[in-house]
């Protein structure tokens, strides 16, 4: 995610062209033009995650709890190792005993393919209008959903909405029950704290702002009825919060997941808080109960093992450090006395570098 500055008031002409001209125009001509595709020249859709071949699953996994992996990308350098490394450890654990992942999309919303069509299941979907983002480019995940559930043949019940920055270190069941979705809670996402502004989004006869759960939408395991209703709301959510100056500016780099956490409260939705659904080294040391590790936070210790957060480490690992090519193989090992978490997830890069 990459920070931006306000950009301002839009005009009312400008909140006509996106939330109207962009959702439903776009939306309708999606539709209209989704049975015609076969001519549409590189453009594709992988959406079953076999790539042609059976797709293997682990022993004893129930079809009905089979959820869908979909996780939204770009066609830059940075996103793209990052999807690979993602995909080849979706690829090592759904084969696994316990675990319920079924298929696999990347959902790559450029506008255009990229180098990877033929590497991993891809479905290439239109962004925003040119500047309506402004900078803030995870604005165009709620769109990309929209597009994705409108056109891909998705079939499975669950979906799981997954990152290019997350790794698998298990087998992941399904964690849902039923129609009450499972979600991952991150400690900054405080709906009470910010009940001003959520009440321009979440009205009174709506419920308490404690009915907003402190989530964002990934990761998220969910039926796929459900984010069919919840996908468009999300969308225009963030639109609305992107336009309030106010509301951009109190949740800046996670605004979008305020958006998707007002949508689910808005339709009645409910998650169930699955906190070892994901760690995020450095903070979480222990990795023995979780399902993925996201490594979003760069790790800066000193050859001492002291944590450094905040300025350059003696020893690092820095995602934002590789924008324009991949980490190199035989990355360094971390000092002795770093958290398990961090020298695991060092690992897990490392032996899929190879890979791809």
């Amino acid at each position: 995610i990459v920070g931006r500055k306000n950009a301002g008031k839009a005009s009312p002409f400008l909140l006509i062209l996106i939330s109207v001209g962009c959702f439903f125009a776009t939306y309708n001509f999606l539709t209209m033009v989704g049975h015609s595709r076969s001519g549409d020249g590189p453009r594709k859709l992988l959406g079953s995650g076999d790539q042609g071949g059976a797709v293997a699953f682990g022993s004893g996994s129930d079809p009905s709890k089979r959820f869908h992996v979909a996780l939204t990308a770009t066609d830059a350098l940075y996103s793209q190792w990052q999807s690979r490394i993602m995909y080849y450890w979706y690829k090592q654990m759904r084969v696994r005993p316990g675990s319920d992942m079924g298929g696999f999309t990347r959902i790559l919303h450029s506008g255009k393919p990229d180098g990877l069509m033929d590497e991993i299941p891809t479905l290439v979907v239109d962004p925003l209008p040119e500047g309506a983002d402004r900078g803030y480019i995870v604005l165009n995940r709620p769109w990309a959903f929209v597009q994705w559930l409108q056109k891909a043949n998705i079939k499975e019940d669950y979906i799981l909405m997954a990152e290019p920055d997350h790794i698998f270190v298990k087998p992941l069941p399904n964690l849902a029950h039923g129609e009450e979705p499972a979600a991952f809670p991150f400690f900054y996402i405080k709906p009470t704290d910010n009940e001003k502004i959520l009440r321009k989004f979440f009205p009174e006869e709506k419920g308490p702002v404690s009915n907003i759960d402190p989530i964002g939408n990934s990761p998220v395991i969910i039926q796929k009825a459900q984010l069919e209703k919840i996908a468009p709301t999300w969308m225009n959510v963030s639109l609305k919060m992107k336009e309030d100056v106010e509301t951009d500016k109190a949740f800046g780099w996670v605004l979008e997941m305020y958006a998707y956490a007002v949508a689910s409260a808005l339709h009645g939705v409910h998650h169930s808080l699955q906190k070892d659904f994901m760690i995020q080294p450095p903070w979480d040391a222990k990795s023995d109960n979780t399902f993925i590790i996201h490594y979003t936070y760069g790790c800066d210790y000193s050859l001492k093992g002291e944590l450094t957060y905040g300025k350059i480490g003696e020893w690092r690992f820095d995602k934002r450090s590789y924008l324009r090519s991949p980490p190199p193989r035989n990355l360094s090992l971390p000092p002795p006395g770093v958290p398990e978490s961090v020298r695991i997830r060092r690992n897990l890069i490392d032996s899929s570098c190879c890979e791809y």
